[in-house]
């Protein structure tokens, strides 16, 4: 059975501060963790939510027009990545699957620096350390090993500081997901786990994976859990910086899950009309993160029209400075395939690379 917004256990569970009808609940919990939030700093939630939305918009149609190679939406998910990203603090690392397009705004990453990867010129669009994001990892679960291992180094180093990883509910039931999970629980590591439960592991929809809470998985590891609803930005922010915090202090991790949905296909390969009734779509789009944020703001008297048109200008120069600068991409050299594979020369590239170089003298032009 494919699940909706009023049949999913995990979603009437979850945490939640700000209802589908923008009114912010008094939350015993967690509301303490968002007092500090005002109407400014909602504002920049709200900014950021738009702007990545029409950076996602524009690199759909980019793909669509033959720019990109590929692209993995993230439509629906704003929340969940804008409100866990801003309770980061620079020195915090991230280690995300290929849909976290938010998060890697929110750590500093141009989307200019989007681009190039996903155009297919080069395997790296910006340099990891220095925005404290690593570069995004397509293969499922890998990158919770990943970040596991590098919180146990921040560990030894003795920093205060933590890692996040960002991954799907299909990586749930990947192998690797479940060792990170062991090591991270037997080190006592600061990393947090950050499941975004989208509900669709490409076609697959997690009912299939999974009967119960996708956050209960985390108890038989000894990794304390919450499901937060994760299309409520607050809400999101607040049990993300309860988890960091506790991270940082020394209190080993945290696995959460923010239910959330994927409006979009799976990549702009897939087509999710061949799997997914367009009945649940919309009981979810109802749901929608933005219009929530939006629907709050409006009742504050906080977002004017004025207002609105400035975030909508903003986003809009984002995209075309994305859009300019994916067009203005070039190809590499094909022998750059070589460079940088080894720290020092070795003779087995060497006789790769002069075998390469014969075959594409073969062809006419194709240098």
């Amino acid at each position: 059975m494919h699940s909706t917004p009023d049949t999913d256990p995990a979603l009437r569970g979850a945490v939640r501060i700000l209802t589908p009808a923008g009114e912010r609940l008094d939350e015993p919990e967690y509301g303490a963790l968002v007092a500090d939030v005002g109407d400014e700093e909602l504002i920049g939630l709200y900014d950021d939510m738009v702007v990545v939305r029409r950076i996602d918009t524009e690199a759909v149609a980019l793909a669509r027009q033959g720019e990109l190679a590929l692209w993995p939406p993230l439509i629906g998910q704003e929340a969940a990545q804008i409100g866990s990203a801003r309770a980061m603090i620079p020195a915090d690392f991230a280690f995300t699957s290929y849909r976290e397009h938010g998060v890697a705004y929110c750590r500093g990453v141009t989307p200019a620096q989007m681009m190039p990867v996903w155009r297919g010129v080069t395997g790296t669009g910006w340099d990891p350390h220095e925005v404290g994001m690593a570069t995004p990892q397509v293969i499922i679960a890998a990158h919770t090993l990943h970040a596991a291992g590098y919180a146990m180094g921040l560990q030894l180093d003795g920093v205060e500081a933590a890692a996040i990883s960002y991954f799907g509910d299909g990586a749930t039931s990947e192998g690797d997901a479940s060792e990170a999970l062991v090591f991270a629980a037997t080190y006592d590591a600061p990393v947090v786990f950050f499941c975004q439960n989208n509900h669709w592991a490409i076609s697959e929809p997690v009912s299939l994976q999974s009967d119960a809470s996708l956050a209960g998985r985390a108890a038989g590891f000894g990794v304390p859990s919450v499901t937060v609803d994760g299309n409520d930005v607050l809400a999101v922010l607040a049990v993300t910086r309860a988890a960091m915090q506790r991270a940082r202090a020394g209190g080993g991790p945290s696995f959460i899950e923010a239910v959330t949905y994927r409006m979009g296909p799976h990549t702009t390969a897939d087509d999710p009309t061949r799997y997914r009734e367009p009945a649940e779509l919309e009981a979810w789009r109802a749901l929608d993160p933005i219009e929530r944020l939006e629907r709050h703001l409006v009742a504050r008297g906080v977002l004017t029209d004025e207002r609105r048109a400035e975030v909508q200008q903003h986003a809009d120069a984002i995209a075309k400075a994305m859009r300019d600068a994916c067009i203005d991409l070039t190809d590499p050299d094909p022998l750059s395939l070589f460079e940088h594979v080894y720290a020092t020369p070795h003779t087995g590239m060497d006789r790769q690379r002069a075998r390469y170089a014969r075959y594409l003298d073969a062809f006419e032009d194709a240098r």
